[in-house]
């Protein structure tokens, strides 16, 4: 609505890569290459050595999202949507997830039964879903990633067990998935830590043979998954030959990396 209605601007309703207030820029045409490159802070004009007050006032509602990115929780309707069961780890609410790392990673015995009983056992590739510590993420990307992974993998004939959201969700409840399971793969799609420029991004953690005492390096991510960073579509796309390589190879992480 207009302020001539009474009501204030949605000064968040324009997208930052589109916003610019440089007063007579030498090179017009040139700035708005730069700002349409990258969604970083630039061209956002300045009052004196301050920043104006719509800047200040983006700075802020930017920060207010990441936090709310953070705090807030996964909707029950769009676990629904997406067609999937739901479990929890050890926490009990967010404020626990951030206060005990290590819960959000251990699933009580019956989260575990109810994994078990509800999933394929022995798929070559486990895939499941994470708030972490971005709960947007998850309606703004799985609706496009998941099925384009599980399409793009199946097509190679590898097989996908079944998927499904866990609240409260660490990198590391894939050590306890994957051999609960018997994947020979398990990627987790969780939120990650969400900044200025996005609270929707999301990252794909993938193991081959997950298992309690594995290193953090025998990891290989993919980050940055969000309509401003890796879109999700395209990250599908990655991983899955990320996943092919890993089978292939029989191993993922640092080892991965340095193999031949």
């Amino acid at each position: 609505m207009s302020s001539a209605a009474g009501c204030l601007r949605d000064i968040t309703a324009t997208d930052i890569m589109d916003y610019m207030q440089v007063d007579h820029p030498h090179n017009l045409k040139e700035m708005w290459k730069m700002k349409h490159a990258t969604p970083a802070r630039i061209g956002i004009g300045h009052c004196g050595p301050r920043y104006t007050t719509e800047a200040q006032l983006r700075f802020l509602a930017s920060h207010a999202a990441a936090n709310d990115a953070v705090f807030n929780e996964v909707p029950e309707e769009v676990v629904k949507e997406l067609g999937v069961f739901e479990v929890r780890t050890k926490c009990s609410d967010k404020h626990e997830m951030l206060l005990r790392p290590d819960w959000g990673r251990i699933f009580l015995p019956d989260a575990r039964k109810k994994i078990s009983e509800n999933c394929v056992h022995n798929p070559k590739v486990q895939i499941y879903f994470g708030d972490g510590l971005c709960s947007p993420s998850i309606a703004a990307n799985i609706p496009d990633l998941f099925p384009t992974i599980k399409m793009g993998l199946e097509d190679r004939g590898i097989t996908v067990g079944t998927p499904f959201f866990v609240r409260y969700c660490r990198v590391n409840t894939a050590r306890t998935i994957g051999p609960l399971l018997g994947a020979e793969v398990t990627c987790v799609l969780i939120g990650e830590r969400p900044g200025l420029l996005t609270s929707e991004s999301m990252s794909a953690y993938i193991a081959y043979h997950a298992r309690p005492d594995m290193l953090e390096s025998e990891y290989t991510v993919v980050s940055n998954i969000s309509r401003h960073g890796v879109p999700p579509v395209e990250a599908a796309a990655h991983i899955v030959d990320l996943i092919t390589q890993i089978l292939e190879k029989k191993k993922s992480g640092v080892e991965f990396s340095n193999a031949e």
